[in-house]
């Protein structure tokens, strides 16, 4: 998507360790339309992989909902996102799976109530960057412990180099991203997927 690339190379910065930081549209600050641009386009990629009849979208609180939100719209599914930090209230059953932050660099637990995910729901998982792959990973599992299945997952930047897809390999369904980043010495490279 080269709208996204040009966006991230206008306004993405290199902050170290690898991370850049997209707040100012993604995952802060966020561009409405931009996002629903990004959707429809995983939306058509997911089409032309062939995934359809999506029940619910899954994502990780906070950055990754804006563009899960748009993406259920297209597919006329239900957006759960997994919580990370418990709440009075949440009082009933959940499915739980630990996550490493890549950019807090802390653990935590995904949460899913088990009465939004169940064994017939087909399911997108959604994020905003795919780095390591232990968020995806982490959702993956709550929808596995569910019965449901993944259909595919979607995220707006991928980080090649730092294996995540590598990760996702067992979930045997497409993954789709629309910006693909690096940094070397001369600064931040992105193409489009």
């Amino acid at each position: 998507m080269q709208e996204l690339v040009e966006k991230i190379l206008d306004e993405g910065e290199h902050v170290g360790g690898g991370i850049v930081k997209v707040d100012s549209f993604l995952n802060h600050q966020v561009d409405p339309q931009l996002t629903r641009r990004m959707a429809k386009a995983i939306h058509e990629g997911f089409l032309t992989a062939g995934v359809e009849s999506i029940t619910r979208v899954l994502t990780a609180e906070v950055s990754g909902i804006p563009a899960a939100l748009y993406v259920a719209e297209e597919f006329g599914a239900q957006i759960i996102y997994a919580r990370k930090t418990h709440s009075r209230t949440m009082t009933g059953s959940y499915y739980v799976a630990e996550a490493i932050s890549r950019t807090r660099g802390i653990s935590s637990d995904l949460m899913v109530d088990q009465r939004f995910l169940n064994t017939q729901d087909r399911v997108l998982i959604i994020d905003d960057f795919l780095a390591t792959g232990a968020t995806l990973t982490a959702l993956a599992k709550l929808v596995k412990e569910s019965g449901a299945t993944v259909c595919g997952v979607g995220c707006i930047i991928e980080k090649p180099e730092e294996g995540g897809r590598n990760m996702l390999v067992d979930l045997d369904a497409p993954i789709i991203t629309l910006a693909k980043i690096r940094f070397d010495e001369s600064g931040l490279h992105v193409t489009s997927s």
